[in-house]
C-alpha cells in the first residue's frame, strides 16, 4: 500500500511516496568595531514556542481554528483534527490535546461557523459537529463538492475562512504539474453558504495555502513550476485567470465564467501577456526564489490592532522549505495589487504549511518536512510564535512613489546614515513566464538612487529613483541605515514587486 502524500513544487521527480513541498531571513551584521554578541536577533523580538505532542501521534499540522470555545483545532494531512485545550499556555503538554475525527482525506484547512467545523478535504468541504458532547465529531456533512479527483498525488485542495457574506473558497491543484485530468483541477471554486459550488477564478498551479487581507481582498500562494517562475502570491478575482492555462479544457463547463481566455506566449513576461490578455491578474508578490524561500504555504493576515506589534494590517506568509515566516505589505496602485515582502523569523522546528493569526496577537505554525524536506529538521511540530513586547528596528512600509519609493521605519533613523545614497543598494530582476518548470532570473537592472530625504519626524526616508522597471522584483539592501541608537536594521533586505506605475 503506497502512503498518499503530496509533492506541488518538484514533478521531475517520481515518489512512491510523495508529498507537499512548500526565505533565507538575512539577518545584517553588526555595525564595525561592535561586538556581535550585542547585536539584537529575531529571538528578541519574537520567540517560538514549540508544542509537546501525543506520543505515537504524527500530527503534521496544515491548518488552525480557534473554537468559540477556547480550544484550537488543527488538522493534518493524514486526514486528523486534534483539539488544543489553553493552546495560549506558556508551555503546551502532550494531556492538552484530545482527538477530535480520525479518517479524513487530507485535511489541509479549517474553518468554523454556526457551531460547526468545515474542514477542506481533497475531493470536498465537509461540515463537522459534536452533537452529544463527548469531545469527538459524530456528525459528518457534505457542505460543497464538484470538483474531480483521480489519485494523483498532486491534487490537494486548500479552504479560505469564510467571507462575510458566508462563502468559502477553494484552490485546486493540478493533475501533476503541467494538466488537469479532473474536473476544476486548476482553479478556484466558490462554495455559497448554502453549498453551491460554481467556479471562480481559472490558472491556479499549485497552490500552498489561502488568507484574506485587511481589506476582505483573497490571496492564495501558488509555487514555482510551469508559468510559475518562482514563488508567489496571487490575488482571486472571479472571472480572473492567474496564470496556468493548464484547466483550460473546463470552460466548457462554467459558462458563466466567460470565454476562454487567449493562451499565453511561453517564454514571454507575465506583465507583458497581461496587456494581451485581459483576464490576466499579475502576480501580486514574486517570492524570489531560494532568496525568500522554495515553497509559499500558508497565509494570515495581523488583525489584531497591535497585539503582534507595528505590522498592523500585513500579511505574514510560510515557507514549507525554509521554514521561515516572511512578512507582506501590500498596496494597491493604478488598480494593480503590488507591494513588498520582507524577511521576519526563521528558526521553526519543520517545514511550515498552516498559519494562523490569533486575535491574542499570537500566530500558530504548524508544519511537516516530509517528502522534500525542510530547514526545520523534525518531521512535524505545532508551534506557537509570540511577540516579545519589544520593537524591532525593520522597514514597516515600502511604498511606490512617483519617482522612487518611500520607506517607512518602526523607529527613527538616523539621518546621516539615511539620507547617505551608499547606504543603500537597489537591482530589480524578473521570471520568464513560460510553460517550461521554473525561471532563472532574468532582465536584470541597476537603477540608480539619486538622493534619499529623511521625513521631518524621522520615521520616513523618500528615496529618489531613475530606472524603476514594470514587472520586475526590486531588491533594496539598507544595510548602511541606522537608528538614533547607531543599531543596523535586524532585516535589511525588502522586494518590492512592481506591477504598475504610480500614475
Amino acid at each position: 500500500m503506497k502512503l498518499q502524500l503530496f509533492a506541488p513544487n518538484f514533478p521531475a521527480v517520481v515518489l512512491a511516496v510523495s508529498w507537499l513541498t512548500f526565505g533565507m531571513s538575512l539577518v545584517t551584521g553588526p555595525a564595525a568595531g561592535a561586538d556581535e554578541k550585542t547585536q539584537p536577533t529575531e529571538d528578541d523580538y519574537y520567540r517560538i514556542t514549540t508544542f509537546e505532542t501525543p506520543e505515537g501521534e504524527v500530527i503534521e499540522a496544515c491548518g488552525f481554528e480557534r473554537m468559540d470555545d477556547g480550544r484550537l483545532a488543527v488538522c493534518t494531512r493524514r486526514g486528523d483534527i486534534f483539539m488544543i485545550r489553553d493552546p495560549l499556555a506558556e508551555k503546551v503538554t502532550a494531556d492538552q490535546f484530545s482527538l477530535f475525527a480520525r479518517g479524513l482525506h487530507e485535511t489541509l484547512s479549517l474553518a468554523e461557523r454556526d457551531g460547526w467545523l468545515y474542514a477542506t478535504q481533497r475531493p470536498e468541504v465537509t461540515k463537522i459537529k459534536d452533537t452529544d458532547g463527548d469531545g469527538q465529531a459524530d456528525v459528518f456533512v457534505t457542505h460543497g463538492d464538484g470538483w474531480g479527483i483521480n489519485g494523483d498525488y498532486h491534487e490537494y485542495a486548500f479552504g479560505s475562512k469564510f467571507d462575510d457574506a458566508g462563502n468559502l473558497y477553494v484552490t485546486l491543484c493540478l493533475t501533476g504539474s503541467f494538466s488537469s485530468h479532473s474536473p476544476f483541477r486548476g482553479w478556484a471554486m466558490k462554495i455559497s453558504s448554502d453549498g453551491v459550488v460554481t467556479p471562480y477564478t481559472s490558472g491556479v498551479r499549485s497552490p500552498g495555502g489561502m488568507g484574506f487581507d485587511a481589506h476582505g481582498n483573497l490571496f492564495y500562494t501558488d509555487n514555482q513550476g510551469p508559468w510559475n517562475g518562482t514563488c508567489g502570491l496571487k490575488l482571486l478575482r472571479p472571472k480572473a485567470f492567474v496564470g496556468h492555462p493548464g484547466g483550460f479544457d473546463w470552460y466548457k463547463d462554467a459558462p458563466d465564467m466567460g470565454p476562454k481566455p487567449t493562451e499565453p506566449e511561453s517564454g514571454s513576461r507575465m506583465h507583458v501577456e497581461a496587456t494581451k490578455i485581459p483576464e490576466l491578474i499579475p502576480t501580486v508578490i514574486m517570492f524570489p526564489y531560494d532568496k525568500m524561500g522554495k515553497s509559499a504555504s500558508g497565509i494570515t493576515c495581523d488583525t489584531t490592532g497591535g497585539k503582534f506589534g507595528p505590522f498592523s494590517g500585513q500579511l505574514f506568509v510560510a515557507d514549507q522549505s525554509h521554514s521561515t515566516l516572511m512578512r507582506v505589505d501590500l498596496e494597491e496602485v493604478a488598480g494593480r495589487w503590488q507591494g513588498a515582502c520582507f524577511p521576519f523569523k526563521k528558526g521553526f522546528a519543520s517545514g511550515n504549511v498552516g498559519v494562523e493569526m490569533d486575535a491574542s496577537g499570537a500566530i500558530f505554525v504548524g508544519g511537516t518536512n516530509r517528502g522534500w524536506g525542510s530547514r526545520g529538521p523534525k518531521p512535524f511540530a505545532v508551534e506557537r510564535l509570540d511577540w516579545t513586547g519589544k520593537v524591532p528596528f525593520e522597514i514597516q512600509h515600502m511604498r511606490l512613489t512617483k519617482d522612487g519609493f518611500e520607506l517607512t521605519f518602526t523607529q527613527r533613523v538616523d539621518a546621516s546614515t539615511a539620507e547617505n545614497v551608499s547606504s543603500y543598494e537597489l537591482e530589480t530582476y524578473t521570471y520568464e513566464y513560460r510553460s517550461q518548470y521554473g525561471s532563472p532570473e532574468v532582465d536584470a537592472t541597476k537603477p540608480t538612487i539619486t538622493a534619499a530625504k529623511v521625513s521631518d519626524d524621522g520615521m520616513k526616508v523618500a528615496i529618489t529613483v531613475e530606472g524603476l522597471q514594470l514587472g520586475h522584483v526590486h531588491q533594496l539592501n539598507v544595510s548602511g541605515v541606522r537608528n538614533t541608537n547607531a543599531e543596523p536594521l535586524l532585516h535589511s533586505q525588502a522586494y518590492y514587486t512592481l506591477n504598475a506605475f504610480q500614475p
